[in-house]
């Protein structure tokens, strides 16, 4: 967006930030409850809008307490089709439950995944279906108050630190830059490579986390590519290959750079965030394929289009479309992993309803 646009609905985004701001001093003063359940619930979210990476920081929280702990994920499911309560079965769809929620249950079949517009209504009914939960993720939920957390997590990434934004529509902010006072751990996303000990600081300067707050930094480790209809099915990226990608998210640059570290012949087709891909859509995307199909020519994309790709399945297989994802792990730079698992840990442990 342009400085001119920005100046234009600037008047718009001073509105905008006055009625969050009461609903804010609102749930401060106890005008608003906030609701507190007899399990821990961990929140994880930002205060922009999309492409923090907030899903692979759910899953890193999953594969940590899943070894200690009853754990459920809480989401609203975003561009779903249904409506209210759903509990998340393995066999669902984007069009379901959303695509965020579906990847969480698919690759961690023994957790309780749910979706819900109301965290609070949502909960619950979660306790109702297994009462032994230990402790629930909310997933993208820093904004929605009317649950109280006991940990609290929030997301920014390095490249669009929420410290340099400013509120909707002029900017990409759901909540004035004060919110963050809320966070008990910041974490800065979506590092570079070569992010060293100077970027940190420049950036502790920047976000200025109060006393109580962790600040930690992590980026993403790209793994082996695996078939979207076919997880056995595995291929690797080398300097010879040709890759289209294909990607609905809030933000590309990040998976762009990586790539080009690997190979320079790259073709990108980029869709609206979430987007759920029509047959039309992959028409185009087979038009494209075979217009630069060589022997090392692949399809690439992210685990949560795999999922929404996966609605055109038929179509995938009936023009032998190669197409992989590329899954991505979270990894906490300067050996902050443990601070990480031991603030988690400890956290838990101490915690009084």
């Amino acid at each position: 967006m342009n400085k001119f646009a920005k100046l234009l609905l600037l008047p718009f985004s001073l509105v905008y930030g006055f009625f969050i701001n009461l609903r804010n001093i609102f749930y401060d003063t106890g005008l608003l409850k906030e609701t507190e359940f007899s399990i821990p619930i961990i929140s994880v979210g930002n205060l922009s809008v999309g492409g923090a990476g907030k899903t692979p920081h759910v899953e890193y929280l999953i594969q940590f307490l899943n070894n200690y702990l009853d754990i459920g994920v809480l989401s609203r499911g975003y561009k779903r089709k249904t409506k209210g309560f759903r509990n998340v079965l393995r066999k669902d769809t984007a069009i379901h439950s959303g695509d965020e929620p579906v990847q969480f249950k698919r690759k961690h079949p023994n957790i309780e995944v749910a979706v819900s517009e109301s965290r609070a209504l949502g909960i619950p009914q979660m306790l109702k279906i297994k009462p032994k939960l230990q402790a629930i993720i909310l997933d993208d939920a820093f904004q929605h108050r009317s649950v109280k957390p006991h940990i609290n997590i929030l997301i920014t990434p390095a490249y669009d630190l929420y410290s340099h934004d400013i509120l909707l529509p002029a900017g990409r902010l759901r909540e004035p830059i004060d919110s963050a006072k809320r966070a008990d751990i910041v974490i800065v996303s979506k590092c570079p490579v070569d992010f060293d000990y100077q970027n940190m600081l420049e950036i502790k300067a920047s976000l200025n986390p109060l006393g109580h707050q962790l600040l930690l930094f992590s980026r993403y480790v790209y793994n082996q590519p695996y078939h979207i209809l076919n997880q056995s099915i595995r291929t690797n990226l080398t300097s010879t290959t040709r890759i289209i990608l294909i990607s609905a998210i809030a933000s590309s640059s990040y998976l762009l750079d990586h790539l080009k570290t690997i190979s320079s012949d790259i073709i990108n087709l980029e869709y609206e965030d979430h987007h759920l891909y029509s047959t039309k859509d992959m028409e185009y995307l087979l038009k494209v394929y075979t217009e630069n199909k060589t022997e090392n020519a692949i399809i690439l994309t992210t685990e949560k289009d795999a999922i929404r790709l996966q609605l055109q399945s038929k179509f995938i297989l009936e023009k032998n479309l190669p197409i992989f994802a590329l899954p991505i792990k979270v990894e906490f730079l300067f050996d902050q992993g443990q601070t990480f698992n031991t603030q988690i840990k400890e956290a838990l442990l101490n915690f009084i309803v």
